[in-house]
């Protein structure tokens, strides 16, 4: 009874020992992870997702997730090329492709992936202009993403995207843009306003040359400003009456009116008569043949008393 009593309990010890040692060995790689087996510090293989048995105190996991990482780059100030002070910050997206380079080629790839960010952010600031930081991103993002990438992939590690997030600007810097975008504001504004005054104004060149053609033009629009203006009877309207409009009246009118009808310019009968008593006369006072013997007469005068007088 002792042997066996021995015996069941060196079972039972292995038994427990072998659990043990068993559910040490036992390993579960996630569904977003790769696990990598060094096997006395040698890489041996990469296990994929799902309950894995390792050599117990002879083999090693490590698990590098293979999901995309988000990295964000601290702000970095620089000088652009145009010399401005400005500082940028930047964020990186990245992910493992081959996890025994992750591991193996380089100490701690996400410590290598951000100072590689910072520096290429760094690089890309002063290689750009103010203008480019703030209106060309993408074309910079793409750039970014070479700069960053192109070590990387020594690392097993792929860039996805690099997007540059805020551009801070000094204070003064920004209140020279914003007065420089309110002036070139105003240009539109003035520009706007002058290209409008042109075409009225050809348009009123045109409105004018027609009503030109055709008086009767100008009074229909004289009427409708007027009916225009009266619309609202809160006011007085003074209205002048157009000579154009006496014009236009006295062409409508028929003869037999016009002729029976007395004008301004029509004299009363003893004005008439006296018009025509004087006419005649005042034609012989002016006349050349008549002044004549006047002046042939007060030359006659003249030589008598100088022949009844010589002395003086």
């Amino acid at each position: 009874m002792d042997i066996l009593g021995i015996f069941g309990t060196l079972v039972g010890v292995v038994v427990v020992v072998g659990g043990i040692t068993m559910s040490t060995g036992l390993r579960v790689v996630q569904q977003y992870e790769k696990g990598l087996v060094f096997r006395l510090g040698r890489v041996r293989e990469v296990r994929e997702p799902g309950l894995r048995m390792l050599i117990p105190f002879a083999d090693k996991m490590r698990k590098v997730s293979t999901r995309i990482v988000t990295m964000p780059v601290p702000g970095q100030e620089g000088i652009t090329r145009d010399n401005v002070t400005v500082r940028v910050d930047a964020v990186v997206y990245f992910r493992v492709v081959d996890p025994v380079q992750a591991v193996v080629e380089v100490q701690d790839y996400l410590f290598a992936i951000a100072q590689v960010a910072q520096t290429s952010l760094r690089s890309i600031i002063g290689k750009s202009e103010l203008d480019d930081l703030l209106s060309n991103r993408e074309q910079l993002n793409k750039g970014l993403e070479l700069m960053i990438d192109s070590p990387a992939l020594s690392w097993g590690v792929h860039i996805d995207r690099v997007e540059i997030k805020d551009v801070a600007l000094p204070e003064s810097l920004k209140r020279s843009m914003s007065r420089q975008a309110e002036a070139e504001r105003e240009r539109r504004a003035r520009v706007i306003t002058a290209e409008g005054e042109l075409q009225a104004s050809q348009k009123l060149a045109d409105a004018g040359a027609t009503m030109a053609a055709a008086p009767a033009a100008l009074q229909l629009r004289l009427l409708q400003t007027v009916v225009e203006v009266a619309a609202e009877k809160n006011s007085t309207l003074v209205l002048p009456f157009p000579v154009e409009l006496l014009r236009f009246l006295e062409r409508w009118t028929p003869p037999e009116q016009a002729a029976a009808a007395p004008g301004p310019d029509t004299a009363a009968p003893d004005d008439a008569a006296e018009t025509e008593s004087d006419g005649p006369a005042g034609e012989l006072e002016s006349h050349p043949l008549l002044a004549e013997p006047e002046l042939r007469t007060g030359a006659t005068d003249v030589e008598t008393a100088e022949r009844d007088h010589p002395g003086d």
